[in-house]
Order: C-alpha cells, then sequence, then structure tokens
C-alpha cells in the first residue's frame, strides 16, 4: 500500500451538472472533460483522460437519478499554488466560503468552501 495514494478517485454528486462544471472551471481555472458511459449518468472529469497516468488523485462530478447532492460526508481538497487564489474566485462562481484561508502548521494551508450543488470541498496549498 505504501507504493501509492491510497486515495484513487473521487465523485462529486450534483443535481444542476452545467453549473457545477462551469462553477468548478471557474474556480479551478481548469476545463473539465465529459466521461462517456451510461446514458444515465452523466460524468464531468477534473482532468482529461490523457493525464490519467499522472500522479495524483482525480474524481469527476456526476449526475444520477436519485442521488443528491450537498450534506455529504466526504471532503475532496484540491491542490493549489496559493489557496487564496481559488478561494478568491468562490463567490463570484455562485459559492460560499466557510472557512477563509487558515494555516494547517507545517502541512501548509487550507480554506473549505460550497460550491453551487451544496458540497463542501477543501483547497490546500503550502503557501
Amino acid at each position: 500500500m505504501d507504493k501509492f495514494n491510497p486515495v484513487g478517485w473521487f465523485e462529486m454528486y450534483v443535481q444542476d451538472i452545467d453549473r457545477a462544471q462551469k462553477f468548478y472551471e471557474e474556480v479551478l481555472n481548469l476545463k473539465l472533460s465529459p466521461i462517456e458511459g451510461s446514458p444515465e449518468v452523466k460524468m464531468m472529469a477534473f482532468t482529461n483522460t490523457s493525464a490519467m497516468d499522472k500522479p495524483g488523485c482525480t474524481g469527476a462530478l456526476v449526475k444520477m437519478d436519485g442521488v443528491k447532492s450537498g450534506g455529504n460526508s466526504v471532503l475532496v481538497y484540491f491542490i493549489s499554488d496559493d489557496c487564496a487564489v481559488e478561494q478568491g474566485r468562490v463567490e463570484a462562481a455562485g459559492g460560499k466560503i466557510m472557512k477563509p484561508k487558515m494555516s494547517i502548521g507545517e502541512h501548509g494551508f487550507i480554506s473549505i468552501c460550497t460550491d453551487t450543488e451544496g458540497n463542501a470541498f477543501g483547497l490546500h496549498s503550502m503557501k
């Protein structure tokens, strides 16, 4: 188990995938990519398929009937150079800041926010 990071994938369930995609593209300054699969499930990946073999964990926004967003107990942290930058985009993109950038000692800094779907997520940086 020590050969890799144990987190291999994450999914953030949403009610409006277009709105959620726009939010994360604005806040994280990246382009999400569609994942083809079941017609009952819509997915937008946080990375393109050519980057799937790169270090770190990836995942997707998921719209699935019967699965509600928000109020979940999973917190995904997105890595950044300075989490204050992405935090600064959250409210303009339609989200909310729950905990502004704060130190976590030798482990860097975090900010905790909510997206347009009510999902909490974290931002992490070393500066």
